[in-house]
């Protein structure tokens, strides 16, 4: 439960190691193999969304009832994922396979952008901003 607990009650994506550090928190006695076990499970019934950035790790983030898709954006200077709503992202993907005579089963939009408050100051809160 403390892994479940864990991983709804924070608001940023996290990877593995992240949700094993705020677990052990609620219990110490959580393991990494019990982590690593357990996010598939969450995956795979929806309750987690794993975000594959194209990094070592994966990220991942709780699904709390979102109804509309969203999409990532990325940014490179800081590491933050921001999810954004992308009404439009499932009509895109149903538009597009269907002329191919296709259906489509997953569809994903990240954009990968650089940080302009990094670059025009020299700073940027969200690099700081981990999971604590």
């Amino acid at each position: 439960m403390a892994i479940f607990n864990a991983a709804f009650n924070h608001a940023e994506h996290f990877t593995a190691e992240e949700l094993l550090d705020v677990s052990r928190k609620i219990d110490p006695s959580v393991s990494r193999a019990t982590v690593y076990r357990t996010l598939p499970i969450l995956t795979e019934s929806g309750l987690v969304k794993e975000i594959d950035v194209g990094r070592d790790n994966k990220f991942y983030l709780a699904n709390k009832g979102q109804k509309t898709e969203r999409a990532q954006v990325i940014c490179l200077d800081c590491e933050k994922i921001f999810e954004i709503d992308a009404p439009f992202l499932e009509w895109y993907g149903n538009t597009v396979s269907e002329k191919l005579g296709l259906e489509p089963e997953t569809q994903r939009l990240q954009v990968h952008a650089r940080c302009l408050k990094l670059k025009n100051l020299q700073t940027c809160e969200n690099q700081e901003e981990r999971m604590v």
